[in-house]
């Protein structure tokens, strides 16, 4: 009996120290006067997802990219900045060719629809003319044939009437074909030359890399992976610069074969026209 009451009494001399500290360090709501419904609660609390922090790292990472575009025009010497240049040259050229023979190839198609309504239905061949636009295709090859019944004098006049005809219409034609092409040969040199140009830079840029990353010594993927992967953006740049060329290149070409079909079909009834109207007179 007398043990068993010193071990209870030892037992509660070791826990009341505790908990006399554990009262002392934490304060009541007695002690602080706050009720419980005064405690402030928490309950707008929301974690924040996996793709917020990816959205806020690739935020940071594009702002301090040390890599791309703009490093690669302040990083680059003068032949890489040439080429850099030669490659936007080609290819805002490009692009307003493309915009400016799609105009021309439009308007011309709109011509011939003209030419088929208006000419043909007139009395005479000058009334002819005069219903053309004036800086129409369709009325050129007219005014050279009524110029070409005028001037069939001479020596000129030697030439069959026929022929005379034919070949001054057929001069009209071959002009107006040398127009319809104008700057698909540009197209045609940008998508051949294009890629090249842009694989010299990446060889030029690769070897510069090297070059730096040699007399450093530090030979790491960081050292590495910058310089390279700049330098294969120039490859990359001349394709971008090289395909549009070579389908507009392409689309062009078929839309002029289109639009000369309608001229050359004109061409010849024309020559049947003018034939037929000389020979009433």
């Amino acid at each position: 009996m007398v043990a068993s009451c010193a071990c209870a009494l030892g037992l509660s001399l070791t826990l009341v120290p505790g908990l006399v500290h554990a009262q002392a360090g934490a304060p009541t709501l007695a002690a602080t006067g706050a009720s419980p419904a005064a405690l402030p609660v928490i309950t707008d609390v929301k974690p924040i997802s996996a793709s917020a922090a990816d959205a806020s790292m690739k935020a940071v990472d594009s702002s301090d990219n040390p890599y791309g575009l703009e490093s690669l025009w302040k990083t680059s010497d003068g032949v890489a900045k040439t080429v850099l240049l030669l490659l936007l040259i080609m290819s805002v050229g490009s692009w307003y060719i493309m915009i400016v023979k799609v105009l021309e190839q439009a308007k011309m198609g709109r011509q011939a629809k003209a030419a088929a309504r208006d000419f043909w239905s007139v009395d005479t061949l000058q009334q002819g003319v005069a219903a053309l636009e004036a800086n129409s295709p369709f009325r050129f090859m007219a005014e050279a044939a009524t110029t070409a019944v005028e001037k069939h004098e001479g020596l000129m006049g030697h030439i069959p009437l026929n022929d005379w005809m034919a070949m001054r219409i057929q001069r009209a034609v071959d002009r107006i074909q040398s127009n319809t092409q104008g700057g698909l040969a540009f197209l045609a040199t940008v998508g051949s030359i294009a890629p090249f140009v842009g694989l010299f830079g990446t060889v030029w840029g690769i070897y510069h890399a090297l070059t730096a990353i040699g007399i450093s010594g530090q030979a790491s993927i960081d050292k590495v992976a910058g310089p390279v992967g700049e330098a294969l953006l120039m490859t990359a740049i001349g394709l971008a610069v090289a395909v549009p060329a070579v389908l507009a290149y392409n689309w062009l070409v078929r839309r002029n074969k289109a639009v000369m079909d309608e001229v050359r079909a004109f061409s010849s009834d024309l020559h049947a026209v003018v034939l037929g109207s000389v020979a009433k007179v």
